[in-house]
């Protein structure tokens, strides 16, 4: 028995600048997380992931990421690797570690 699809979002790095994205239900890359559309079915995800990927003048790496639905339907993380993507680089003063 197959396991049951869990809540996906698209994310990839913007080809330019290196930052983490992701696919907005209006089919902008946004840089924050809760802005992100969430697929609940399969097919749905692996369709609009396929076409993230033809846009490789903007993005490189596109994938599919799981996240848990919080209150308000806002995505997070479920894995240490995405939560430790969507905070910047690893170096305190550069990206969106700059600010804290």
């Amino acid at each position: 028995m197959p396991k049951p699809f869990k809540p996906k979002v698209i994310t990839s790095n913007a080809l330019i600048e290196g930052d983490v994205v992701y696919l907005a239900a209006d089919d902008t890359w946004v840089r924050d997380l809760s802005a992100a559309e969430v697929y609940s079915e399969k097919d749905a995800a692996e369709a609009r992931l396929a076409q993230a990927n033809k846009r490789q003048h903007e993005i490189v790496g596109a994938y599919l990421a799981d996240v848990a639905v919080g209150e308000n339907g806002v995505p997070e993380p479920v894995h240490f690797r995405e939560d430790f993507r969507r905070t910047g680089p690893s170096n305190y003063f550069h990206g969106k570690q700059a600010d804290a």
